[in-house]
């Protein structure tokens, strides 16, 4: 019966092509279907043949579980580009036999790289893998496998690496011919340089390179990919097929690297264009370089025309004074929807300057549909970490999850810095050991490299998120363990801030709306930086402080420009915590009769449509600091814009035992040291009074001599009789005053505008107003 069985299954089926996840790409293997294993007679790890345009092979693995009862085959992009063939292709696949080499020739698949040194390592990194004559293929490092793998697959995955970053090389020739493996015996031959073969197509970069952008693929290759690959879809719909593609975004977020990938992977001619290459000194120069440009693509069709940085050579005609300018925009508007009919051919340009674009060139016709690359999420940024850490010996200890949730703000060009950062770390570690004359670094020691998580620790250090690097305040080091005496503003602000950036879905799943603000008030040293500091730590949002000298200029319009550009680039790096201190400095009341009226009135206009605006606030929180609440603009203090007003006061005994533990957390205390007796006695001390307290106290012990050992009880007996509570009584009724007005009285008109109750009162209207 066994014998009946397999005479009469099936040697060959024919599958559709999907994406392998990235994190698993350049190892060699195809996930498979069940169903697909079992007609063919396959067991995960068994070699099998893969054919498109062209034959190439890979070790079968079952599929993962999410694609159940799909009757597909996952390829990484490197097989995909052996067998010529796209995602959403069909393939025929049947079982392999596989022979073990007896010589292979590597060398570079691109040709801005030179190689040298010994093929040992080249042969472990390979072991086991089949390949056959004319495939790319990529050299791999110690990876993570599923536990689900085979134990002998698994071994031949877990192959040392070659080097500390993924190579890929051409496999030039084999012997003997046909699908062979590299084993013991195998002779390896490394040539130091590029080899095309004949009929290849590149890839250097394929969708498996890109990470945290699975939706922008998506809407790309719909755009781009199927207009080339399948034209007659659209004859047949008896539509245009789209002309162009405009992607924009902020620096780093791999723009280019995507439509490098999409003319890779869609088998189309790549014509690169950047701006300052194509301007010309002569008349009429630079239109002819760009019509020469479009001619030659034509004729190379299928073809993809990539723009970079648009805004520079097609900025918008009525801000430029230059005729050349003019006239090359013209030439583009021409070339891109003229009288000439383009066929298999496709405009992508980049930016990250939407706005400066010349606005003809934004319709339908021209640039059909505009796509954002935006600051990848947690999830995306965990694929890109996979990526650039797939030809990297990780130590075993380090936890790329941890990692991802840490690097909120990166982009992908952060964090392949950051990776190039942690592998730097690893080399001066052995740098001591290397002597540089020496033609080779010993085997031995590159087999120790490692990247350890202090590596990576140490580079974020270094690296910061590039979109913040013109606001950029470094990442809060303060957390809630930090901050004490101050229970009930902490926990509004975990509740409105942390709450809504950690777990969006609950909100969403009561129909209910985030707060957009915050108004921290209060006597000044009460700890509201130091809060909206914790908060930006705990929530892990990034923090960008401002204050109302940064914002407010002397030039008409500047001002307000300062603020677009605040709120835009909070925007683009969410989740944001934009803190402005001093607020009642930039948002005075309007009318009041504060400061230069027409400056600040428009910068509260502003301030008011930023928040609560056309343009919704996203993962953007604003916390506003003050001690004088009642100048504030009394529009910014309703539901919608500041939805929470907070009263941080001054603390109360337990708080105040709470802060002096902290302060004195690194001090040398004497055992007759009382903390609970200086809480009690030091009524109405804020945050920095305590502080202030606790390093005189150490001022005094160095007094008695430069050798003190530890800090006494009289020496805070001392530091008591030199500093004082800051905080007035006749201020803590003022801020009652205060706090009840908010929370209880409307805003009323005056001849000067409007006003709070009680604003009138602060200002020495009753005698008792205090100057604070």
């Amino acid at each position: 019966m066994a014998d009946t069985d397999t005479l009469e299954r099936p040697t060959t089926a024919r599958v559709q092509v999907a994406n392998l996840p990235p994190a698993d790409g350049g190892r060699g293997f195809a996930r498979l279907s069940l169903n697909l294993m079992k007609s063919l007679g396959l067991n995960e790890g068994d070699v099998i043949e893969i054919v498109g345009k062209r034959s190439t092979t890979a070790r079968a693995l079952r599929p993962y579980p999410d694609d159940a009862g799909l009757d597909i085959i996952r390829l990484d992009g490197l097989q995909r580009s052996n067998a010529r063939v796209g995602s959403g292709d069909y393939v025929e696949v049947k079982k392999a036999e596989s022979k073990a080499a007896t010589r292979v020739v590597f060398a570079p698949a691109t040709d801005n790289i030179r190689l040298q040194g010994s093929a040992i390592a080249l042969k472990r990194s390979f072991a086991g893998r089949p390949v056959t004559e004319g495939d790319v293929v990529a050299t791999t490092g110690h990876q993570r496998i599923d536990s689900n793998i085979p134990e002998e697959v698994r071994q031949m995955l877990n192959a040392p690496a070659f080097a500390l970053h993924e190579v890929r090389l051409n496999v030039v020739s084999t012997t003997p011919k046909g699908i062979v493996h590299v084993d013991a015996n195998t002779q390896i031959e490394l040539l130091p340089e590029y080899a095309k073969g004949e009929g290849e197509r590149r890839a250097d970069v394929t969708y498996d390179d890109l990470g945290g952008m699975r939706d922008t693929i998506d809407a790309l290759r719909e755009m781009v990919e199927l207009p080339l690959r399948h034209p007659e879809l659209f004859q047949r719909l008896g539509v245009d097929p789209p002309k162009g593609v405009l992607l924009h975004g902020p620096p780093g977020t791999g723009k280019t690297r995507l439509a490098r990938a999409v003319a890779n992977e869609s088998d189309a001619k790549f014509f690169h264009i950047a701006g300052p290459e194509i301007m010309g000194s002569a008349y009429g120069e630079s239109e002819k370089k760009l019509r020469e440009l479009f001619e030659q693509a034509a004729e190379s069709a299928p073809s993809i025309i990539f723009i970079d940085e648009i805004d520079s050579i097609a900025p918008k005609r009525s801000q430029v004074t230059g005729e050349a300018e003019k006239r090359l925009v013209a030439q583009l508007l021409s070339l891109m929807d003229g009288l000439e009919p383009r066929q298999n051919l496709v405009v992508i340009a980049a930016t990250n300057r939407p706005e400066a674009i010349d606005e003809a060139l934004r319709r339908p016709g021209r640039f059909d549909r505009e796509i954002v690359v935006g600051v990848p999420d947690e999830k995306g940024r965990r694929e890109i970490l996979g990526i650039h850490t797939r030809g990297m010996p990780l130590s075993a200890e380090v936890d790329l999850d941890e990692l991802a949730r840490q690097t909120y703000g990166f982009v992908g060009a952060d964090l392949a810095a950051l990776t190039r950062e942690a592998a730097l770390e690893a080399v001066r570690r052995i740098m001591p050991r290397l002597n540089l004359e020496d033609e080779a670094i010993p085997t031995e020691i590159l087999d120790a490299l490692s990247v350890e998580p202090h590596d990576f620790i140490n580079a974020l250090k270094r690296v910061q998120p590039s979109a913040m690097r013109e606001v950029m305040v470094e990442t809060p080091s303060v957390n809630w363990d930090d901050v004490g005496g101050l229970d009930a503003a902490r926990d509004r602000l975990r509740e409105g801030v942390e709450l809504p950036l950690k777990h969006p879905e609950a909100f969403r799943r009561l129909g209910i709306r985030p707060a957009k603000g915050f108004l921290l008030y209060g006597p000044p040293g009460t700890g509201k930086t130091l809060l909206a500091k914790a908060t930006a730590r705990e929530s892990e949002a990034n923090f960008i402080a401002t204050k109302s000298s940064d914002l407010l200029s002397k030039w008409y319009g500047e001002s307000e420009q300062q603020i677009a550009r605040l709120f835009a680039r909070a925007r683009q790096v969410a989740p944001t915590i934009i803190f402005i201190d001093e607020l009642d400095s930039l948002v005075p009341a309007r009318g009041a009769g504060l400061g230069e009226p027409q400056v600040t009135e428009r910068v509260v206009n502003t301030i008011l449509a930023e928040m609560d605006g056309l343009e919704e606030l996203n993962n953007v929180v604003v916390i506003g600091a003050t001690n004088r609440p009642n100048l504030i603009d009394p529009a910014l203090l309703r539901p919608g814009r500041l939805d929470e007003l907070i009263y941080v006061g001054t603390p109360d005994t337990a708080g105040r035992r709470r802060i002096l533990a902290i302060h004195t957390e690194e001090m040398p205390l004497a055992k007759d040291v009382d903390l609970e007796s200086l809480a009690q006695r030091t009524e109405r001390f804020t945050g920095a009074d305590l502080e202030d307290l606790v390093r005189r106290a150490g001022l005094t012990a160095l007094r008695r001599g430069l050798e003190a050992k530890e800090v006494t009880m009289a020496d805070f007996e001392a530091a008591l009789t030199e500093t004082r509570a800051s905080v007035t009584p006749e201020m803590l009724d003022e801020y009652e005053r205060i706090q009840r007005t908010l929370k209880s009285e409307a805003v009323r008109p005056t001849g000067i505008g409007f006003v709070l109750p009680g604003m009138l009162r602060s200002r020495g209207g009753d005698g008792k107003g205090s100057d604070h």
